[in-house]
């Protein structure tokens, strides 16, 4: 197939390209910036410039494509309505553009704020509608447009999808430990983070590829929850700084994204499995953290 992928310079998307090539796919990646698309040319992927705020690029690659992959955002943890603006804006683009023609649209999307309690599991909804929305309420506006004739896939990503070079979530903590020579946890530290290794996430993505049935939501987890104190303690044991429990007042210690530190986002994969087929075999997050891979790169 054809494959039209958004972020497919980026950290996920970098993976997922390397397993699409590898089956025989033909990919057209979005590319920002001269350095993401000499990286993806040298992978042998058709190169497509443009960004989020392009709209005419997406449409255009959207059309051109048998498929298309939503893997790109923002991440705009400072002013969030712009992340959550571009990414409605480029999901109404392409589910605009697929309509009437069955044919498959992969998005990504998160497990945060799906359940309380409790692992979130495929069978809960997203809460999230609408443009002002977190991620402005994307995964619903692509669900939604399964009655309009787009095989639309939600692809639920762990908080931390790890691995060697990641520069998301967990090398944003390291780095906010090292910077302010401590690290800690807020409350008791006993809420759960998921976690998938990103070479697991692109093959879940391959394989939803060619047998995810429209308007699945998929989890790429494959630890279910890791209790947020046992990664600050890996962490700070990396970094070499005292960990601890930190006060209301303190959680600046945990960088700009320590709000997500201090949710509690467990999920099963347990139906995806059994649907892809899909085992995941990479290290842990743990186990990348002990490997010192963060540390040395931080």
């Amino acid at each position: 197939m054809r494959i039209f992928v958004t972020g497919a310079s980026g950290w996920i998307g970098s993976a997922t390209v390397d397993e699409l090539l590898a089956a025989g796919h033909h990919v057209v990646g979005l590319a920002r910036s001269d350095a993401s698309a000499a990286s993806l040319t040298a992978k042998g992927v058709k190169v497509r410039r443009g960004d989020l705020d392009d709209l005419e690029s997406i449409r255009a690659g959207a059309t051109d494509a048998d498929a298309v992959l939503h893997l790109a955002n923002k991440h705009d943890f400072v002013h969030p309505e712009v992340s959550n603006r571009a990414e409605r804006n480029a999901v109404r683009t392409i589910v605009d553009t697929l309509e009437g023609s069955d044919r498959r649209f992969l998005m990504a999307s998160g497990v945060a704020g799906l359940a309380q309690g409790r692992p979130a599991t495929e069978d809960d909804p997203s809460p999230f509608v609408g443009p002002d929305a977190p991620r402005g309420g994307s995964e619903n506006l692509a669900l939604d447009s399964v009655d309009r004739g787009v095989h639309a896939v939600a692809v639920r990503f762990a908080p931390t999808t790890h691995g060697t070079g990641d520069h998301g979530f967990v090398a944003a903590l390291t780095a906010a430990a090292r910077q302010h020579g401590r690290f800690g946890w807020a409350g008791d530290g006993s809420n759960r983070w998921a976690a998938v290794h990103v070479t697991d996430a692109a093959k879940l993505i391959v394989a939803a590829l060619d047998r995810a049935p429209a308007g699945a939501r998929l989890h790429a987890i494959a630890e279910e929850g890791i209790p947020v104190r046992e990664i600050a303690e890996a962490i700070g044991a990396g970094v070499g700084v005292p960990v601890g429990p930190l006060g209301p007042d303190e959680l600046d210690v945990l960088g700009p994204i320590g709000f997500f530190f201090a949710m509690d986002m467990a999920a099963s994969s347990a139906r995806t499995r059994a649907l892809l087929d899909w085992t995941p075999t990479g290290p842990t997050l743990l186990e990348d953290l002990a490997a010192g891979e963060y540390f040395a790169t931080a």
